[in-house]
């Protein structure tokens, strides 16, 4: 593992020759799944289906297409996977394997998987729902909101990471991440005419930037949601409302007899009776002053 320097920071860097694999099993099964997918929709593209090109059928169904022109729930992950050409697949697979293989190094293989996943899912999210605010929407293939993703936890985890662009240029990555995301949120806004689904990058950078809040701590989804909970008014076990009114577990109450000491200023519980006995016959009304008082007292203690 080789040891560099970029200003008075060092870093490793994985040497293909030891050390980490030159290829993580995450990264090697989507670079193969994306390639392999890639060259059988061009190889397939070929044919027709009598007037129709199978190439037009396999975008249809696979493309991620806008809500009310083809959108079917499924193409929320095949789109993934497509590819406008060669170009676009080359420059995603590359910038997966550049920042990806050390994410999933630090991370473990299932979790660099959900989170790229996750990435995926949030930019095609933002493509259907954001989009079309800022303009009209097509179909969009590829998988740069996930490396868009991607690209944020690198900048992130390795802030000041030397990136070298155009393979000349050096730039640390949080500069480099904070330029790409700015052009994106520039060129969404204005609806620039690019055919780039920018929003979808911008969608796969923000669900990453959650998930790396709430991975860290600094964002509590379990709390807040248990908090949240707490707060509603939900029936309880025997079937009643009940507002909760803290984060836990109800636990059933044991009840008990209190016994109070008896009061030496308390009442006989022979004159109580007569005083009853004397409004049951000639009313409350009929009470003198001092009976009053005495059945008064009475119904304090009772309560």
């Amino acid at each position: 593992m080789s040891l560099y320097r970029y200003s008075s920071h060092n870093y490793y860097r994985p040497s293909p020759l030891g050390g980490f694999r030159f290829f993580s099993p995450v990264i090697k099964a989507l670079l193969v799944s994306n390639i392999v997918i890639y060259m059988l929709a061009v190889f397939f593209g070929m044919f027709r289906i009598g007037d129709l090109p199978l190439a037009a059928i396999i975008n249809y169904v696979f493309a991620l297409y806008p809500l009310d022109h083809g959108f079917e729930i499924w193409q929320l992950l095949t789109y993934m996977f497509m590819h406008g050409g060669f170009m676009h697949l080359l420059f995603n697979m590359f910038a997966l394997w550049m920042f990806g293989m050390e994410l999933e190094n630090t991370w473990g293989s299932r979790k660099f998987l959900t989170y790229y996943m996750l990435c995926g899912l949030g930019a095609g999210l933002s493509n259907l729902f954001i989009a079309p605010l800022f303009g009209p929407t097509g179909p969009t293939v590829g998988a740069s909101g996930s490396i868009y993703g991607v690209l944020l936890a690198f900048g992130l985890m390795f802030p000041d990471r030397p990136i070298f662009v155009y393979f000349l240029l050096p730039i640390r990555a949080k500069y480099f991440v904070l330029i790409y995301i700015l052009l994106e949120i520039y060129a969404g806004v204005t609806g620039s005419p690019d055919g780039i689904a920018h929003f979808a990058h911008l969608g796969g950078a923000a669900v990453g930037f959650v998930f790396l809040l709430v991975d860290s701590g600094k964002l509590p989804i379990g709390q807040l949601w248990e908090a949240w909970r707490s707060t509603g008014v939900r029936p309880t076990r025997y079937g009643g409302p009940h507002r909760g009114g803290g984060i836990g577990k109800v636990s059933d109450a044991d009840y008990y007899d209190v016994q109070h000491p008896k009061d030496e200023d308390s009442p006989d519980q022979a004159v109580i009776d007569e005083i009853l006995d004397k409004i049951s016959k000639h009313g409350y009304q009929n009470l003198s002053e001092e009976e009053k008082r005495i059945l008064f007292e009475a119904s304090k203690k009772m309560n």
